[in-house]
C-alpha cells in the first residue's frame, strides 16, 4: 500500500503509578531523519525507541515527544558509611595527640559530616516501564500509519489519474507526427512548384527532403520510453511498500523524455502538447515527494 511521509499520532497509556503520553509527527524527507524527546530520567530507552519506530516508519522527519507522569510514592534510600566514620575519628584521635587539644566530637558532629550519610533515590523497574512505553508507542504508530495510509490511497488516485492524461498526451502527439509530415511534403512541394515553376521537381529529391525533415522531428524512441515509464510508475504504484525513491526516479526519466521531444517539436500543436506533458510530470514530481 503506498504511504504519504505525512502523519500524526498521539497515545495516552497508565497503570496505578505511571503515565506515557506519546506523540509523533512525521512531514516528507528524503531520508528518516527521527528526533526523540525523552525526560531526562528516561534516557535510556532513545535507542529502544529509536530501534521500534524504524520497524514501521521507512522514510520522513519523525519528531517523537514523550511525557512521563510518576504518581509512585518516592523510594528514597537512607545509607550509612561506617567505614569513613572510623576514618573521621582515627583523624580526631590523631589531631588531639598531636596538637593536644581536646577531642569534643559527639554524634551530631559526626552525623553532619560529608558524606556520613547518603540518600539515595532506587532505581525504576525498566522492564515494567517499557512495557508501558512500548504500549504507548505501538497506539500513536498504529495512528500514524494509519493517517499516512489514508493519505497515500488519495496521493495514489491523483497521481493515476496524471499517468492517465499523460497517455492520452503522448497518443496525440503519436497521431500528430504523420500530419506533420504530411503537411511540410505538401508545403515543399508548393514551394517548388513557385521557384521552378513550369519545372517538375524530381518525386525523389522531395522524398529524401521528407525524411531528412522527419529524422529530425522523430520522436518516436522517446514516445516507446516515455509509454514504458508510464507502465512502471503505475506498477509500481500498485506494488505499494516503500517506492516513494523509485517512482521519483522514473519521474526524472519521464521528465527527460518530455524535454527531449519538446526540443524536437517543430509544430505549434506538438509544441504545446509537449508543455502540458511536462506540466503534468511536474505535478506527478511534486505529490512523488511526499510518498514514503
Amino acid at each position: 500500500m503506498i504511504k504519504s511521509m505525512t502523519g500524526f499520532g498521539r497515545a495516552e497509556v497508565l497503570d496505578e503509578s505511571h503515565k506515557f503520553t506519546i506523540e509523533l509527527k512525521t512531514v516528507n524527507h528524503r531520508y528518516l531523519d527521527m528526533s526523540v524527546r525523552l525526560p531526562r530520567q528516561l534516557g535510556f530507552f532513545e535507542t529502544a525507541v529509536r530501534n521500534y519506530l524504524k520497524k514501521y516508519l521507512l522514510r520522513g522527519k519523525v519528531d517523537v515527544f514523550i511525557f512521563y507522569e510518576d504518581y509512585s510514592p518516592q523510594k528514597v534510600l537512607l545509607t550509612y558509611n561506617g567505614e569513613l566514620v572510623k576514618q573521621y575519628l582515627a583523624y580526631f584521635r590523631q589531631m588531639e595527640s598531636e596538637f593536644g587539644v581536646e577531642n569534643d566530637i559527639t554524634l551530631s558532629t559526626l552525623a553532619r559530616l560529608p558524606e556520613i550519610f547518603n540518600m539515595e533515590q532506587q532505581a525504576q523497574d525498566e522492564d515494567s516501564l517499557w512495557k508501558l512505553l512500548e504500549e504507548g508507542l505501538k497506539k500513536a504508530v498504529a495512528n500514524v500509519v494509519e493517517a499516512r495510509e489514508l493519505e497515500g490511497a488519495h496521493l495514489k488516485k491523483d497521481i493515476q489519474r496524471k499517468l492517465d492524461a499523460l497517455e492520452e498526451k503522448v497518443a496525440q502527439i503519436e497521431e500528430r507526427s504523420p500530419q506533420v509530415l504530411a503537411a511540410y511534403r505538401e508545403k515543399l512541394e508548393a514551394k517548388a512548384a513557385e521557384m521552378l515553376q513550369d519545372v517538375q521537381m524530381e518525386e525523389s529529391r522531395i522524398a529524401a527532403e521528407v525524411v531528412i525533415y522527419a529524422d529530425k522531428i522523430c520522436c518516436d524512441e522517446e514516445t516507446v520510453r516515455l509509454k514504458s515509464h508510464i507502465k512502471n510508475m503505475g506498477q509500481a504504484l500498485e506494488q505499494g511498500g516503500g517506492t516513494g525513491r523509485k517512482l521519483d526516479f522514473i519521474a526524472q526519466e519521464m521528465n527527460r523524455e518530455s524535454n527531449t521531444i519538446l526540443s524536437k517539436a517543430n509544430d505549434l500543436e506538438t509544441s504545446n502538447i509537449a508543455i502540458d506533458l511536462k506540466t503534468e510530470i511536474e505535478k506527478i514530481r511534486e505529490q512523488i515527494q511526499n510518498i514514503e
